[in-house]
């Protein structure tokens, strides 16, 4: 049995004990280990302990649950992260309050290049629905490494986790209950699914109970594993909205999609927009040009390719704009003897995926 990782989960199963106090101990004590072989009377003197959580520090129950949760994760091929070791995640370890240790069932990397977290109603619309779909449509084409966070929760959230697993993205789910169950439960099969590229994550061990403050509790992960959050759609009040001001609090970038203003579940986005929480979007464009990510790589691979690996109108559209600085849609219908209606649909495909950009008077010419 591994000794170090007991005395890790047992050092969150301490009653009065939370991720702050936590950090306290490992800043006086050193290691988990040395927290529960440590005296009670020098334990007591560290500042926010006192007396009565030393003595719950001491009690053997802990341990014995810790020893079982141990059992558990060891069995169903679950991962184990402390706060302490190199392999925690850098964006979550620098939030104040992240979790000292939490688990994760399935195959991600948490230390992606690109981290974007989606949240939003439970009561998504179909404007909402499109917003997601679209957005992470978007991101697969230029950014196919991306990976996305939500929490498999009704509406945007299992959107965001089904446009992810369609579109061949790695997502990861961060649940409000241990990883013994799956709430809810009809979305089962989704987290199924995303165990191969992606996965889930939790701070609770198992036998927690979805209730409702762990949902509001692991939205700071949701925040935290990622380099921005965009909400979607929201009411005036909401969970997703309590994830944007967590990530406003981190320092880290909020993004909404804009709603009519009478519309009840473009509220909160609105809203955010409004105080200036959050900055505009309609599009993946628009996220990555806010984020200042960098897509150089791909368009440079692009540009120096005179066969272009897609269809073969596609193909043909991107030999003739090989030949010349700039076309004209019209030399392009002439070149390509093509009606334009199909042309300017090839055309439309290839500038959201980054191939080609449109110049004032239906000039178009290659990145």
């Amino acid at each position: 049995m591994n000794n170090q990782k007991l005395y890790q989960i047992g050092l969150t199963m301490i009653n009065g004990i939370g991720d702050i106090l936590s950090r306290q101990l490992l800043e006086f004590v050193g290691t988990p280990e040395a927290i529960f072989r440590e005296k009670p009377t020098l334990l007591e003197k560290i500042p926010g302990i006192g007396r009565t959580l030393a003595s719950e520090i001491r009690k053997p129950e802990v341990l014995m649950r810790a020893e079982k949760e141990l059992f558990f994760i060891e069995q169903n091929d679950i991962s184990c992260f402390f706060l302490t070791e190199d392999c925690y995640p850098t964006r979550l370890k620098e939030c104040p309050d992240s979790p000292v240790l939490f688990f994760t069932k399935g195959n991600m990397e948490l230390e992606s290049k690109y981290i974007l977290s989606l949240v939003g109603t439970r009561n998504a619309t179909s404007y909402g629905k499109d917003c997601t779909e679209n957005l992470i449509q978007e991101l697969s084409q230029v950014l196919p490494e991306v990976l996305i966070v939500s929490g498999l929760a009704y509406g945007i959230d299992i959107y965001a986790h089904r446009s992810s697993l369609k579109c061949n993205l790695p997502t990861v789910a961060v649940l409000a209950h241990g990883l013994d169950r799956i709430y809810p439960y009809v979305h089962r099969q989704v987290a199924v699914d995303m165990l191969e590229k992606g996965g889930l994550l939790t701070e609770f061990p198992s036998g927690t109970n979805p209730d409702k403050p762990n949902f509001v509790k692991r939205n700071r992960i949701v925040a935290g594993l990622s380099d921005a959050t965009v909400v979607v759609e929201s009411a005036s009040k909401g969970g997703s909205l309590i994830t944007a001001d967590i990530a406003f609090s981190y320092g880290r970038d909020v993004f909404a999609f804009p709603g009519k203003t009478k519309d009840l579940q473009s509220q909160g986005c609105n809203q955010l927009i409004r105080k200036n929480k959050a900055g505009l979007i309609t599009s993946a464009e628009d996220l990555i040009s806010a984020m200042c990510w960098d897509i150089k790589r791909k368009k440079e691979v692009v540009q120096g390719q005179l066969f272009f690996e897609g269809d073969e109108e596609s193909g043909r559209v991107m030999n003739v704009l090989h030949t010349s600085r700039e076309t004209h849609i019209n030399q392009l219908v002439q070149d390509l003897q093509m009606p334009v209606y199909q042309l300017s649909g090839i055309l439309f495909e290839l500038e959201m995926n980054g191939y080609i950009k449109v110049l004032p008077g239906n000039m178009y010419q290659l990145v």
